[in-house]
């Protein structure tokens, strides 16, 4: 019996999975909420949409390449996407601690603002609060979104099937890197920058290329790029094979992650989709996404197979392999 709530309930990784699945959806119990997707598929009259909702505690809420207001709207924007939805419109929330400089407010607007056109979504309501000292951490943001489908397309965490190629739109842990230089005031040589960015436009263009040989797109948040694959490994009972020469890390992350004992596998992402397509749509997907903003760097890291169902096994660059389990533990809090 769970007696507390820890941070590594909040990290992505196995606790949160099994605190959602074992309290949230056990309790709640709907259809859409069961299939634990980034954003549910609902009816509404003919129309078919994407709803989703997200909540946004990053610390340092300035970073380079960011900031809260920016990462809220993209957040929620690309987990719409990740269902092959176009996204249409924003609903946000703020908890705001007393105190807080009426100026960087200000700048955090503008960006949720500028986040937004970027997107060509619109922000349409929302709510705030403003809270004692001491009871909330500088501002808190809450997003939510709706987007539309098109009718017949089926993008979804249970689609994976074997000989899907995987390709990644970039490289891994680059916002998970950089918060944690500014937090921890890190001075390791290389220009780190966060990621954070809208990936629905890129969605779109693949969605025209590909059309129905797209069968799942996630964006590795939370937990990085191992503790997602294991989730849809599990989410769609087949095996994944990755091959580590071919994962995408800066060198200047990887020289932080080499320094710090962390893995980039499980370091946050917040502008990257894993897409998992028909062998045969492969190269012509990946050179789609080549040309589009944000996907220079995308490039096939794997396949899914029929093999040890639920498993992700990593090909090292010396021959042999090793399973690549979810995220166990917390390496770094309000990452998002």
């Amino acid at each position: 019996m769970l007696e507390k709530i820890t941070l590594a309930h909040g990290s992505g990784g196995k606790a949160s999975h099994e605190l959602i699945e074992k309290l949230f959806v056990a309790s709640f119990g709907s259809k859409a909420l069961v299939a634990m997707e980034d954003s549910a598929v609902l009816q509404a009259g003919r129309e078919t949409i994407a709803f989703s909702t997200d909540s946004f505690v990053v610390d340092p809420i300035f970073f380079p390449g960011g900031d809260i207001g920016s990462l809220a709207v993209h957040g929620t924007v690309n987990d719409l996407a990740m269902r092959g939805a176009k996204p249409l419109y924003l609903a946000v929330g703020m908890i705001i601690e007393e105190g807080f400089s009426y100026a960087d407010l200000e700048t955090i607007v503008r960006s949720l603002k500028a986040g937004a056109d970027k997107a060509g979504v619109e922000i349409v309501t929302g709510d705030t609060k403003v809270v004692q000292v001491g009871k909330a951490d500088k501002i808190f943001i809450n997003t939510t979104g709706i987007g539309l489908l098109d009718e017949g397309l089926d993008i979804s965490a249970k689609n994976c099937r074997p000989g899907d190629k995987i390709i990644m739109s970039g490289t891994m842990a680059d916002h998970g890197a950089t918060i944690l230089c500014q937090r921890e005031g890190l001075q390791i040589q290389g220009g780190f920058t966060s990621d954070s960015a809208p990936l629905n436009h890129m969605v779109s263009a693949i969605i025209r290329e590909a059309g129905n040989s797209i069968h799942v797109l996630r964006d590795p948040t939370r937990g990085g790029v191992g503790t997602t694959l294991n989730e849809l490994a599990l989410t769609s009972e087949v095996g994944i094979r990755i091959r580590e020469k071919d994962l995408p890390v800066r060198g200047d992350v990887m020289g932080a992650c080499e320094l710090l004992g962390l893995d980039p596998l499980y370091l946050a992402n917040e502008g990257k989709l894993l897409a998992f397509v028909e062998p045969g749509a492969a190269e012509s997907l990946l050179a789609v996404i080549q040309k589009t903003e944000y996907g220079e760097n995308a490039c096939i890291i794997g396949e899914v197979i029929a093999d040890h169902p639920g498993q992700v096994v990593l090909e090292t660059i010396i021959g042999s392999a090793r399973t690549v389990d979810m995220l166990h533990g917390e390496p770094l809090p309000r990452i998002c």
